[in-house]
C-alpha cells in the first residue's frame, strides 16, 4: 500500500505476525526532520494499513514505534514507523509496552 509520499511494507524481521514499516519517500534519516506533510501522510497510511492488519490477522492490540538515533536503537538510516500486532500471550507480561525499551522502567 502507499500514497504520494510513503509507503508501507511488512518488516523482513517482524517482530510478531503482520508487523509492518511505514515509511516515507524521501530519503531522510531522522523522522523529525520530515516535513508537517510527510509526517501526515505516515499517519495516515498507518491508519489505513492497521485496518487491513486488523482483518488479516485479527491481533488483540498494537504497539507502535519509531527508533531515532543509535541511542534509541536505530539501525536502518530511513525514518520508518513500526506497527507491530500484539497477540494475547505472546509474552508473559504486556504491562508498559513501549515502557519496556529500558526493561527496568517498563513496570510502574
Amino acid at each position: 500500500m502507499e500514497s504520494d509520499s510513503a509507503y508501507a511494507i511488512y518488516d523482513k524481521f517482524p517482530v510478531s505476525r503482520g508487523h509492518i514499516l511505514i515509511i516515507p519517500k524521501r530519503h531522510c534519516a531522522d523522522y523529525f526532520d520530515l516535513d508537517f506533510s510527510e509526517q501526515s501522510a505516515c499517519w495516515v497510511l498507518l491508519n489505513e494499513v492497521k485496518e487491513i492488519i486488523e482483518n488479516k490477522f485479527h491481533p488483540d492490540g498494537f504497539n507502535i514505534g519509531i527508533n531515532i538515533n543509535e541511542s534509541a536503537g536505530q539501525t536502518i538510516w530511513h525514518a520508518h514507523i513500526h506497527l507491530i500486532p500484539r497477540y494475547l500471550g505472546d509474552v508473559v507480561e504486556p504491562r508498559g509496552g513501549v515502557r519496556g525499551v529500558i526493561p527496568e522502567k517498563r513496570e510502574y
